[in-house]
């Protein structure tokens, strides 16, 4: 396999990662669901108050995967990271792309001093969940998700 990188994303980068939000999507079977446009999507993480952090894997100057990240804060644990969506493009997937990017996440919890990171995977998602454990992930059977939609 060529030459990886795994770097911070950049806002030049946006565009791509909206393709692959939209690849996520559709393997979650759930296209209709994107509904943030590319302006939102990069002013919520590269203007004045960025809300997400993202790192990417380049190969030969192409994005084929992503981690993209936000902090919470637990008034149990304090600050935690939340990674919202790791994608590794079809034609990438089984390289080892998406651990050398979890590898990098965790790197930056520790870095910021946070005390882990949380996520979600949809039940159904075995590769994902098998991914997960890969790592020494635990899964919590307790809480109910919520949420209210505008």
């Amino acid at each position: 396999m060529p030459s990886t990188v795994i770097r911070r994303a950049a806002r030049e980068d946006c565009p791509r990662l909206m393709e692959l939000v939209r690849e996520l999507a559709l393997y979650e079977k759930a296209p209709e669901e994107v509904t943030v446009n590319l302006a939102h999507f990069e002013e919520s993480g590269f203007g004045e108050h960025p809300v997400w952090w993202a790192f990417v894997a380049e190969i030969d100057g192409t994005v084929v995967a992503f981690a993209l990240y936000y902090i919470r804060y637990s008034t149990w644990k304090g600050q935690r990271m939340y990674l919202e969506d790791i994608l590794v493009t079809s034609e990438m997937r089984g390289k080892g792309l998406g651990s050398l990017l979890f590898e990098r996440l965790i790197k930056e919890v520790r870095e910021k001093k946070m005390n882990g990171m949380v996520w979600q995977v949809l039940e159904w998602n075995e590769p994902a969940i098998r991914f997960y454990r890969k790592h020494g992930a635990t899964f919590d059977t307790e809480w109910v998700n919520g949420s209210y939609e505008v």
